[in-house]
């Protein structure tokens, strides 16, 4: 008997790498074993070669540019040719495009990563005399769109809070841990000071919150020291960070200008000691878990973690972190908590991917039977 041909599905993005975490660690692979999958991004450092899923990188460009506005134009002919059953698109700057691929009968998924209105609105994302407007056009694209939608991924739970247009035709897919397959329990105390800071460099995510509370904490004592891996999109901000740091032989960057491959920065959890989750209180955070937590949770990496009340909820339980106050943090408390805590006397779960991926092949298999 001939085998079905599988279903073919599309995952999109504008600005991300083509092996980009969400979309390809967790999506990606997790549809493979089912679906005939293609993803489409930006071109990344290493792409990935052993894995049943079929490439298509696009030209890098700056964040503020026109080829950004017409790239956009590339996947639609990319998508068109490819045919898929299925369109996942993981920005809103592709609701158009995706309208215009339902017209073939393909189904659609939005996949909401972030609220972009608030983003735009109160990040440095964009000049700030164009923020509310520029906000309120991507919203009303939104509301416009969602009628055509079949099916919205939320990656946080608290967007059911914030976003109304996804109505109840959504799932909740978090932006939990893809299980390592190897992973040696760590010592429940830490014994050195070695700190890490991972992700997204910017403003909004604490950098150089974290950047000051290790100045203090190496002041109180020499042994501290703090690795940065990620990426900053902002040049202005990227200049910023390394003239705080230089002159810092104690704080190492790595990537800034280049993204990072997100296994070069599991790497660095399971080599440091303490991981610090810094973020100031904004809008667009409010109601979100920064997917580093999950990580740190899922290689039981202590964690310097700053008050955030639904944070420090998740932590609690496993006694994993150390909290404090960004304005007026306790150094020499928490140095000796960061000494005598017993981190991890309970196994972290529910921050896993696996739960998460019986969720999207159940509203798949639903789409696309």
């Amino acid at each position: 008997m001939q085998e079905r041909k599988k279903r073919r599905i599309v995952i999109a993005s504008v600005l991300k790498p083509i092996d980009d975490t969400r979309m390809y660690e967790k999506m990606g692979k997790s549809l493979a074993t089912f679906y005939e999958v293609h993803i489409i991004g930006h071109a990344s450092i290493c792409q990935p070669v052993d894995v049943p899923i079929h490439f298509h990188p696009s030209p890098l460009f700056k964040r503020l540019s026109i080829k950004r506005w017409l790239v956009r134009w590339q996947m639609l002919k990319a998508i068109a040719k490819l045919k898929p059953d299925l369109l996942i698109i993981t920005t809103h700057e592709l609701l158009l495009t995706a309208l215009l691929c339902k017209l073939t009968g393909c189904r659609i998924i939005y996949d909401v990563q972030e609220n972009y209105y608030r983003n735009i609105r109160y990040t440095a994302a964009f000049p700030k005399i164009v923020r509310p407007l520029l906000a309120l056009y991507v919203r009303c694209k939104e509301y416009l769109a969602a009628p055509f939608i079949d099916h919205f991924f939320l990656a946080e739970k608290g967007y059911t809070q914030e976003l109304q247009f996804p109505r109840k035709r959504f799932t909740i897919l978090e932006n939990k841990l893809k299980r390592p397959f190897l992973q040696q329990h760590r010592r429940k105390r830490v014994n050195d000071l070695h700190f890490l800071f991972t992700g997204t460099l910017a403003e909004t995510t604490g950098i150089f919150i974290a950047i000051d509370l290790i100045e203090k904490l190496y002041c109180e004592d020499p042994s501290v020291r703090l690795t940065i891996i990620g990426y900053c999109a902002q040049l202005a901000t990227l200049e910023k960070l390394r003239s705080q740091i230089a002159n810092k032989p104690y704080i190492l960057l790595k990537g800034g200008d280049i993204l990072v491959p997100h296994a070069e920065i599991l790497k660095e959890i399971e080599s440091a000691s303490i991981g610090i989750v810094a973020y100031p209180f904004n809008p667009s955070t409010t109601h979100s878990v920064p997917t580093k937590l999950y990580e740190y949770l899922g290689y039981q990496l202590p964690i310097l973690l700053i008050d955030h009340i639904s944070w420090k909820a998740i932590c609690e339980p496993y006694h994993a972190a150390v909290v404090f106050n960004a304005h007026s943090p306790d150094i020499r408390n928490i140095l000796t908590e960061i000494r005598t805590i017993e981190f991890y006397t309970a196994i972290p779960h529910n921050v896993y991917w696996e739960s998460e991926e019986v969720k999207l092949l159940d509203v798949v298999h639903k789409l696309i039977p």
